[in-house]
């Protein structure tokens, strides 16, 4: 492909990306995608023959996007629920200005039964490369005494993840990021291990 044919491919995944975020597969058709982007129809269909094709593009970008972005907040050094925090105020700034509101693998997970068997097949690897991420850091933090788990790890890490996205769904419920903010933070806090006092002599 030519650097213009990668260029083009690159728009068009990203006016993909946009419109699952906001309509669900369901609700966008290369029509859209073709006036996000002033593109015409033939062009979508030379690089991304159909919806579904293009559907797979886009998650495969998001998963390698955010399994890039783990890996670099891994090797940074940041303790365990550092690495929280910045995944959570990851979304609270995306959310806050309405650069990707909800996840993509998310609005697709809630389509699950309708989508067709090729596309449900990439939503999965999603959630498991994020709980795998969030076990390693639980794991991490209970080592180091610094966070307590109530429950095993991979209870813990499925727990945070039905939070994180149920608070995304309310944000866009209540058309703010506030309760967000307030219940993505209660989620970390309540991981955080208290230290004992020890008493002066």
């Amino acid at each position: 492909m030519t650097a213009t044919g990668d260029v083009t491919a690159n728009r068009i995944i990203e006016a993909g990306r946009q419109l699952l975020i906001r309509r669900g597969y369901s609700g966008f058709s290369y029509a859209d995608v073709a006036d996000a982007i002033n593109i015409r129809k033939a062009s979508i269909h030379h690089h991304f023959p159909s919806k579904t094709d293009l559907v797979i593009a886009v998650l495969k970008e998001w998963r390698a996007v955010f399994d890039a972005d783990m890996a670099a907040l891994q090797a940074s050094g940041a303790a365990p629920l550092a690495q929280l925090r910045a995944y959570v105020a990851h979304w609270e700034r995306c959310i806050a200005d309405d650069s990707a509101p909800f996840c993509v693998a998310g609005m697709l997970g809630v389509e699950l039964p309708s989508l067709p068997e090729e596309v449900a097949s990439e939503v999965k690897p999603f959630f498991d490369n994020l709980t795998a991420w969030l076990e390693q850091v639980l794991e991490s933090g209970a080592k180091n005494d610094l966070v307590k788990l109530g429950s095993s790890v991979q209870t813990e890490a499925a727990t945070f993840v039905s939070v994180v996205y149920g608070a995304m769904l309310a944000a866009r419920a209540y058309g703010g990021v506030a309760l967000f903010k307030d219940v993505t933070e209660g989620a970390v806090e309540r991981l955080v291990k208290t230290r004992r006092r020890t008493r002066s002599a």
